[in-house]
């Protein structure tokens, strides 16, 4: 009965951290309610693309007396906006709002802002934040879910263990052993293969740069590296607990955060300096 509540418990608190990690991600659609002819609308706004996607912007508006614009223009970049006017409907499967906006390299962004007329005024929405897109390399799906799969099992592992271990429970040593060879196989091996595809480059993280997933991801791997080895001949319980709250606090930080970016001066890809996130 114990081990099925620290189950559950561990499930729910992984849950919790995904969701959160996800939803307030850099590349998570920017949610927006617009008041439009007495009527409300909740739009998303798209901050990833990938290279085989269509570079536009959508408006999921139904409201064809709307007329809307888009401006954009490249990422830190000193130029002027460019607009775009928005068209609805022309491809059958999404009956909105769309504007084409340019391709970008790998790792390139764009920052846009929109501005919307209706039968009484025109307003701008996010000109004084604007909304920033970032392009990437499309990853294979036998590779992305692999990897996805596996921090994930990592992060319930890693939560189960610390519990486990709280609780005085004898098999927390087990699941350390398997938190540690998910998150080399998911983290280490298919997590360089994945920001190989999307950006082009193996590892951006230390000693080679400062991008904000690849340290975290190491981080919680010295972490876990050290649980193990504390644990191998003694038990030394503080150290799981150490590892598996590291690990949930890694877990929590959005995705992507701090990732690579494409320098349009230089014409190189740079990553975020992780002492910024703090």
């Amino acid at each position: 009965m114990k081990k099925l509540i620290l189950w559950v418990l561990a499930i729910l608190i992984t849950l919790t951290a995904a969701v959160y990690q996800r939803m307030t991600g850099p590349t998570y659609p920017k949610k927006l309610i617009l008041t439009l002819n007495d009527t409300l609308h909740e739009v998303k706004l798209v901050r990833s693309l990938s290279l085989n996607e269509k570079p536009e912007v959508r408006l999921n508006i139904n409201d064809t007396t709307v007329r809307a614009k888009l401006f954009f223009k490249r990422f830190k970049a000193d130029e002027e906006y460019q607009v775009e006017n928005f068209s609805y409907g022309a491809d059958p499967k999404h009956k909105d709002f769309y504007a084409a906006v340019p391709q970008q390299p790998a790792a390139g962004k764009l920052q846009y802002y929109i501005e919307v007329t209706d039968s009484k005024t025109t307003r701008s929405y996010l000109k004084e934040v604007p909304v920033v897109i970032r392009f990437k390399g499309d990853v294979p799906a036998f590779i992305l879910i692999p990897h996805i799969l596996l921090m994930f099992t990592a992060m319930l592992f890693s939560t189960l263990a610390g519990l486990m271990t709280v609780m005085k429970h004898p098999l927390y040593k087990k699941y350390a052993i398997w938190t540690l060879t998910l998150l080399i196989a998911g983290g280490i091996i298919l997590g360089p293969i994945v920001q190989y595809f999307a950006f082009n480059d193996f590892w951006t993280g230390i000693p080679f740069g400062w991008d904000l997933t690849d340290n975290k991801t190491l981080i919680a791997l010295i972490f876990w590296i050290l649980a193990v080895a504390m644990n191998r001949k003694k038990e030394r319980p503080v150290y799981t607990i150490i590892a598996a709250l590291v690990l949930l606090l890694v877990f929590s930080i959005p995705h992507s955060l701090f990732g690579s970016e494409f320098n349009y001066s230089s014409g190189h890809i740079t990553q975020g300096i992780i002492l910024n996130f703090f």
